[in-house]
């Protein structure tokens, strides 16, 4: 084939030739059809240039076979070939296949047929075989060229024939001999970056195709795609800190009724939402302990691997942070960091990523160990150079190494702040199981539906560990107990506690190490020597490392604590469902507990064991020991009170889990479950009366809501709901809105209303008590309510102050708050203000009306409206002395291009023909989303309407809905708002001119721009307006008229009679008050 005859196919012309020695031969000579040769020689069909009829008339296979044009052939041999297609295995033939020619002929050629014509049915076959290799090779070389060019990914389509890939290494071997040593380079270093792809896809679909819930456990894998529940991905948020104690971050998520947030799915992470025009580089998801953020990174990487998703992009590394701090120590380029983990691109001999689309996923940032020290980060854009593993993912994460690479990083909340916010494009979060995804997980896991179907009730009798259930993991041990109790106890008592709950799992995980470990019967007593010495062990290190903050731990930790390597890695593999081992690149082996709550059970039962076996309080910065006759009264009342103050005192809620879980192992009941393990399972029911006593005085103190709720949680773990049904029966009896109730009482009450499956939708404090106390003590519940009506509550400026914390609090539900008709004044506004203008504060609705309000409190409101995260959607201000002053300042910020304010209320306010002049402006700007406003109980006069309409024409104006309700107005104003609804611009719906002198020929003026084809007009209010039957006549007609859209009516408070009554009485579609 020479260089000339193959330009059409893309090859550049060269000196050199693939063909090299037959270049001399000429066409001629080479589509010579002459008679088959008589014996079969690959070598001479090549040397006769078969192989080089790329171009040109070419002869058919029947041709070349039988020496004559196409047309009727034998019967026994029809071949027709289509060179067109794109792949060799597309070949038409008529009408039977080759497969079938060769058959026919292999079965018409008798036994005695000489040797020269078996040997022409074979060349015939041979040179059918010709056309389909020349095909192909012209296809491949196609594709290749196509590869070669400039503005191809650096990476080839995923081609698994083992006849592509011997043609690539035969076309780079073919371009070095023509001397395209850059052609070939280009095309060896696609083909080489192909091939890793496809190991790196293969070795993630093995590593991510299978999970396991809890702890891995050998041979019981669950495959991802068939149990993969859908993960809720909210998009929005800071990567601000939040140190609130997870369980509490938790409940506050159970408690909002819906998902207002934009939702978006993992293979859609890194794709920009509507209306946002900067690409997406870096994203941080945050989320619980156990909630699922490493899940969903394992499904992205599946979908990926198994060509599901996301083919654009060429490589998908991801790491976690357990492994990456094993190389703390280190100094690695970023390119020998991706080879040391990824040994598939240096086999590949990939040394450069600035050419490919690549995805980092770094998991668990909350478990890094690393400096990242972000204000003194060594700048780093060559990723050859070595450094330390924190200088090099800092200088990632920042962009200065590899830019065009995308970076997902997953994170719980407390540690989301180690990544300065600049460096982040995208906040997400997880945010766990909805009650209906609880209820799928134990139908699936539970086939039998009645039995399913008692475990969900159950779980919903219990509030604690209903909202505990939003973390998968804790689906999963909650399904293991039940199993297990259901099994082993029909008819029997399920766990309603936390503390029963994980007793309840540990002694199953008990139970298998003695039947699976020590070939024991189920029957047999679980607790040996060996399993108590382990438990003490796991208790230390859960204990030890709770107080440090650790959630892994590696070798050194597990030195400090007494636990022998050796020791280590037996537990984790008895105990597989407890605690785990993992091992990292270096063999290096990293621990953990299956979740944090099972570390703070464990925790508790470690100073638990610690002080029943040698009366040593651990609680205590000075530690005391106890005699032995102390510890079962006095000494055991004082351990439960210092762990109570100790949890109160930590500002972030992290003991609270901790104190519920030993409270609960306070009970006898909860002991003899750990019959075995307790050397001494006796407990006071004195002790545990004076702890509850204790608790009830703390309640009394002034706590903040979160410790107060705890608490609660904590006399539940006691089975004490004395407190709570003595509000209950208040709030059933009435009486609690006029005793006075203790602040024990209030923090119950709180409680109550948290604990109510019912969403909290509507929060009415006059229902409890109209009182400034009332709101303070139930701050939490207005914070997770959607709308607060706080009308009429005697609220003051101190109340303003606590409300603008909730309102500027990231957790907070409230969209609407009603303030009206307390004395709140400009300073209680200002200090409101200050929460309202929070990136966090979600407030659409906001109600003053009657708050003694002046010009002021429209400067700091306006101000509010000109923030780019205002989300104000209504703002009412009625029945305030705010006057023109105050309403030109407000016209400011409504007027702003960052305003959503879409309606406006201003009712008596003192307003004049001076404010609508400023609202006029307003109404016109293409920037406004005003669509209601009420002006009514203003004196703006027939002048004022007049500035106002001028706006309300505008092509701009968006309003639909104008109140003037008693405001001195005249027919000239029905002149003026006629011309404005007959209008093509006019998007009015609904007018309201009550209460003003309009007469009637003010309604025939009215008329006239309502009979319009163009007037929008739906709800017309034209009470007390001083009309008459003459009214009725003119609006008959417009009501007649096919064009008008007026559908609701209100004439009330006229003089109509009887004839003007009949006159409206004309079958019509249109509601009409008269009344």
């Amino acid at each position: 084939m020479d260089q000339c005859e193959d330009r059409e196919e893309g090859v550049p012309p060269s000196k050199s030739t693939l063909c090299g020695e037959h270049e001399s031969q000429t066409k001629a000579q080479r589509n010579q059809p002459g008679p088959p040769p008589s014996s079969v020689s690959l070598q001479s069909d090549w040397s006769a240039g078969r192989f080089t009829l790329f171009k040109g008339y070419k002869l058919s296979a029947a041709e070349r076979i039988y020496g004559r044009p196409a047309g009727p052939v034998p019967s026994s041999v029809s071949l027709k070939s289509d060179a067109s297609k794109d792949d060799f295995t597309d070949f038409k033939v008529q009408p039977v296949s080759a497969a079938e020619r060769v058959d026919q002929q292999s079965s018409q050629v008798p036994s005695n047929q000489s040797a020269q014509q078996h040997q022409t049915h074979l060349e015939s076959i041979f040179m059918l075989l010709e056309d389909n290799i020349i095909t192909f090779v012209k296809n491949e070389l196609k594709k290749i060229q196509k590869v070669l060019s400039p503005d191809y990914p650096e990476c080839l389509e995923s081609q698994r024939s083992s006849s592509r890939e011997a043609f690539v290494k035969i076309t780079v071997d073919f371009l070095r001999r023509m001397k395209q040593e850059e052609l070939a380079d280009n095309l060896q270093r696609k083909h080489l970056a192909e091939v890793c792809q496809r190991k790196l896809k293969s070795k993630l679909k093995k590593k991510s195709q299978c999970v396991f819930e809890g702890i891995v456990k050998t041979g019981n894998p669950s495959l991802l795609n068939q149990i993969y529940t859908e993960l809720y991905i909210t998009e929005g948020g800071t990567a601000e800190v939040s140190d609130e104690h997870e369980v509490r971050q938790i409940e506050t998520a159970s408690r909002k009724p819906d998902r207002p947030e934009t939702t978006i799915r993992q293979e859609d992470i890194f794709k920009a939402s509507p209306g946002r025009d900067e690409p997406i580089r870096t994203v941080l998801t945050k989320g619980v302990a156990g909630i699922g953020k490493t899940v969903l990174t394992q499904k992205y990487s599946l979908d990926w691997a198994e060509d599901k998703a996301n083919q654009d992009i060429q490589f998908i590394f991801p790491f976690t942070f357990r492994e990456l701090n094993v190389l703390k120590e280190e100094k690695f380029s970023l390119v020998e960091l991706v080879h040391h983990f990824f040994t598939e691109t240096k086999e590949a001999g990939i040394c450069s990523f600035e050419d490919f689309q690549v995805v980092f996923i770094f998991d668990g940032l909350d478990e890094c160990r690393l400096p990242l020290d972000f204000h003194k980060t060594t700048i780093l854009t060559d990723p050859r150079k070595p450094t330390s593993v924190d200088v090099l993912l800092m200088n990632l994460i920042r962009g200065k190494l590899l830019p065009s690479a995308h970076l997902w990083i997953t994170t719980r909340p407390a540690a989301a702040n180690q990544i300065p916010p600049e460096c982040v494009d995208m906040v997400t979060e997880v945010r766990g199981f909805t009650d209906q995804q609880k209820e799928e997980y134990f139908r699936k896991r539970f086939r039998d539906e009645e039995q399913a179907s008692r475990i969900i009730s159950h779980i919903k009798t219990s509030r604690s560990l209903h909202i505990m259930c939003h973390i998968p993991v804790f689906c999963w041990i909650t399904a293991t107990v039940l199993e297990d109790v259901l099994e082993t106890r029909e008819g029997g008592q399920l766990p309603k506690t936390l503390t029963e709950m994980y007793i309840h799992f540990l002694v199953v995980q008990a139970k298998v190490k003695k039947v699976k470990y020590d070939g024991g019967a189920e029957t047999d007593p679980h607790w040996s020597p060996e399993s108590r010495k382990m438990m003490e062990s796991l208790g230390k290190l859960a204990f030890d490392q709770l107080q440090k903050g650790n959630l892994i731990f590696y070798e050194s930790d597990l030195t400090e604590c007494g636990i022998d390597i050796r020791a280590a890695s037996v537990y984790s593999g008895v105990f597989t469902q407890i605690f785990k081992e993992e091992r990292g690149l270096y063999q290096d082996k990293v621990y953990c507990f299956i979740h944090l709550s099972f570390q703070e059970f464990l925790a508790a039962l470690h100073v638990h064991l610690t002080f029943i076996s040698s009366g040593l309080n651990l609680l205590e910065e000075q530690q005391t020991t106890f005699q032995k006759s102390e510890t079962t009264e006095s000494g055991e009342t004082h351990i439960y009170q210092s762990a109570v103050d100790k949890a109160l005192q930590s500002p972030n809620g992290h003991l609270d889990l901790f104190l519920r879980f030993l409270l609960g192992l306070s009970l006898q009941t909860n002991r003899n479950l750990l019959r075995g393990l307790l050397t001494q399972t006796g407990s006071s029911s004195q002790t545990n009366q004076e702890t509850v006593q204790y608790i009830k005085e703390k309640l009394s103190e002034n706590l903040s809501a979160e410790k107060s709720i705890n608490l609660f949680h904590c006399l539940n773990e006691l089975n004490d709901r004395s407190l709570v049904e003595e509000i209950q029966q208040s709030l059933r009896s009435g009486s609690l809105s006029t005793d006075k109730p203790s602040p024990a009482q209030w923090s119950a009450l709180a409680f109550i209303l948290l604990s109510s499956e019912k969403d909290l939708d509507v929060f009415d404090l006059k229902k409890y008590s109209a009182s400034e106390e009332a709101l303070l003590r139930l701050l939490p519940v207005v914070k997770a309510s959607n709308k607060a009506l706080l009308s009429g509550c005697n609220l003051s400026e101190r109340s303003l102050e606590t409300l603008s914390s909730v309102v500027s609090s990231q957790s907070s539900s409230l969209k609407e708050l009603d303030l009206s008709n307390n004395n709140l004044q400009d300073s209680g506004v200002k200090l409101l203000c200050v929460g309202i203008g929070s990136q966090h504060c979600k407030l659409e609705t906001l109600r003053l009306t009657d708050c003694s309000l002046r010009e002021k409190s429209c400067e700091h409101l306006s101000s509010v409206m000109n923030s780019p995260s205002s989300s104000l959607r209504e703002l009412d201000l009625s029945n305030n002395d705010l006057q023109d002053s105050g309403a030109k300042l407000l016209c400011v910020g409504v007027e702003s291009q960052h305003c959503k304010l879409e309606t406006l209320r201003l009712t008596g306010c003192s307003l004049t023909e001076t404010s609508c002049e400023d609202l006029s402006t307003v109404v016109s700007s293409q920037s406004s989303s005003l669509r209601e406003l009420d002006m009514s109980n203003n004196d703006l006069q027939d002048s004022g309407v007049k500035l106002l309409c001028a706006g309300i024409a505008s092509q701009h104006c968006k309003l639909e809905k104008l109140r003037l309700t008693d405001c001195s107005l005249t027919e000239t104003s029905c002149e003026d708002l006629s011309s404005v609804i007959s209008s093509q611009s006019s998007n009015l719906r609904e007018l309201d001119l009550s209460n003003n002198d309009l007469q009637d020929a003010g309604v025939k003026l009215l008329c006239a721009g309502i009979a319009s084809q163009h007037c929008k007009l739906e709800k017309l209010r034209l009470s007390g307006c001083n009309l008459s039957e003459t009214s009725c006549e003119a609006l008959c007609l417009v009501l007649s008229s096919q064009s008008s859209s007026l559908r609701e009516l209100d004439l009330s408070n006229n003089n109509l009679r009887d004839s003007g009554l009949k006159m409206l009485n004309t079958p019509n579609s249109t509601i009409i008050s008269y009344h």
